[in-house]
């Protein structure tokens, strides 16, 4: 036995740049002539704390595959933002679909006023000193989510 094969090679372990969060999970469904067919749909948002957001909407066989490939489409989805000291530069307004959304700069100390999908975003994005407010009649996490980053690309 040679003196090599009791030696392990270091694993080299790869920190993950972006935080993420699963906003919305849905079990989706297919009707075909055989029956129900059942896929899950997965919204996710990634963001690095430092001004870059994305979103991710896919479909997969199970929910671990339908997460993976919505990570990898709010990647391809990423915006960065130019922050003054923690918060917004000007209020902004978005519309997208129904979900509208109203975004204003606050003082340093004030924290993070907003909620449902807007402050996920927000908090992903790295903003701290802001107030948001959904404005739209819907209660769809996805599109308040696009409506979000639909605000934040005003900037």
């Amino acid at each position: 036995m040679n003196e090599r094969s009791n030696f392990r090679r270091p694993q080299l372990v790869r920190k993950e740049e972006f935080e993420e969060q699963v906003i919305d999970l849905r079990r989706v469904t297919r009707v075909t002539a055989g029956g129900k067919r059942f896929r899950f749909r997965a919204t996710v948002v990634i963001g690095d704390k430092k001004g870059r957001v994305g979103v991710g909407v896919a479909k997969g066989a199970d929910v671990q595959q339908a997460v993976e490939k919505a990570k990898t489409q709010a990647k391809k989805n990423l915006i960065s933002l130019k922050m003054k000291d923690n918060t917004i530069p000007h209020q902004v307004e978005a519309k997208f679909s129904a979900a509208r959304v109203l975004i204003k700069p606050a003082k340093p100390g004030h924290g993070l006023m907003a909620g449902g999908a807007a402050r996920v975003v927000l908090k992903l994005a790295g903003v701290q000193d802001v107030t948001a407010k959904i404005m739209g009649r819907t209660k769809n996490k996805l599109t308040n989510a696009l409506a979000t980053i639909e605000a934040l690309k005003q900037l």
